[in-house]
């Protein structure tokens, strides 16, 4: 089989499935209105039915919907049938997909369904059928063709099934306001999460593991100390505990330009910065990494309550990147 083929064939596939989906938008109706009318008042959960491929999707589509703020789930209609009908309350709604609307194990479920006096929303491909008539509301998404030259392997129908699903799930994200910090919270593991959850004092370094030198010490021990801890900086305290200071091996490496060996016989006061940048334990890391950006430094002492006295903790930009925050 030559290139040209296998390229004429794939682009094939692409424009009907494209087509697919172009054509739903002149099937929306008020049918779809009304579907999101009734999802926003719904005291339940959006509970979605489908059997092979139609369930795949619904699974797809049930996962969208519970991570942009509207509580859904996928039940098999086959288990349904068999005691998972339990799942369901008459605070629900219910999505059944079928491209034929005679899928046998969804037809089954449709009085038990009405006995629960439970909202029905059809995805369906054939607006005649039985699913169809007695869903309450129909969601055309007929197609002319699949994709499959023998038209039998759903390829068009599910794709546009798929992409209703997400009109749905995106018209409901934003008549609910549903904003980057819902999503975050949704998502804590994610790098948009860890942005917008993530704070300081869960990935600062404390204790022993924080760097500290006397304000006595020589500019060797804050050397040996730096090198030691490995944040390329240490805290100069004084006698009362309190951070006057700090020392970076920037600093002992341009003392060392200036003055050579001549600066280990020097206290660490002499080139200590005094007024360090520091930030609090409860700002997010995101915050943190502008502020060490936007100084050109690459650690920073971090306080709890209190800016004043002794650091609690120090954070290097190491531990914010590796979490692929950025």
């Amino acid at each position: 089989m030559n290139s040209q083929r296998i390229l004429k064939i794939a682009k094939k596939v692409l424009k009907v499935e494209s087509q697919a989906i172009n054509q739903l938008i002149n099937k929306l109706s008020v049918d779809f209105e009304k579907s999101i009318q009734a999802i926003l008042k719904c005291k339940g959960r959006i509970i979605i039915l489908g059997m092979g491929k139609s369930g795949i999707i619904g699974k797809k589509i049930a996962a969208t919907m519970s991570s942009t703020g509207t509580p859904s789930y996928f039940v098999h209609p086959a288990e349904a049938i068999h005691g998972d009908l339990g799942m369901i309350t008459n605070n629900d709604i219910i999505i059944l997909i079928s491209n034929s609307g005679e899928t046998s194990e969804l037809i089954q479920l449709i009085n038990p369904l009405k006995l629960k006096k439970v909202k029905i929303i059809g995805m369906i491909g054939n607006k005649n059928s039985t699913l169809a008539n007695q869903s309450n509301f129909n969601l055309d998404t007929s197609i002319d063709e699949e994709a499959c030259p023998l038209d039998l392997a759903p390829t068009a129908s599910t794709s546009a099934t798929m992409a209703l699903g997400d009109a749905l799930a995106i018209v409901l994200l934003e008549l609910k306001g549903f904003d980057k910090e819902d999503f975050a919270k949704l998502h804590p593991g994610g790098s948009l999460g860890k942005k917008l959850i993530l704070q300081v004092s869960e990935i600062s370094h404390k204790g022993h593991r924080v760097p500290f030198i006397l304000e006595n010490s020589t500019i060797k021990e804050a050397l040996l100390t730096i090198s030691d801890m490995g944040f390329g900086v240490t805290g100069v305290l004084n006698k009362k505990d309190e951070m006057i200071g700090i020392i970076t091996d920037g600093d002992i490496r341009r003392g060392l330009s200036k003055r050579g060996n001549k600066l280990f016989e020097h206290n660490v006061v002499d080139i200590m910065s005094k007024n360090p940048k520091s930030i609090k334990e409860g700002i997010l890391a995101i915050e943190a990494l502008e502020i060490m950006e936007k100084h050109s430094i690459t650690s920073l002492f971090t306080y709890g309550k209190s800016a004043k006295g002794k650091p609690s903790g120090i954070i290097h930009i190491h531990d914010i990147l590796k979490l692929g925050i950025k």
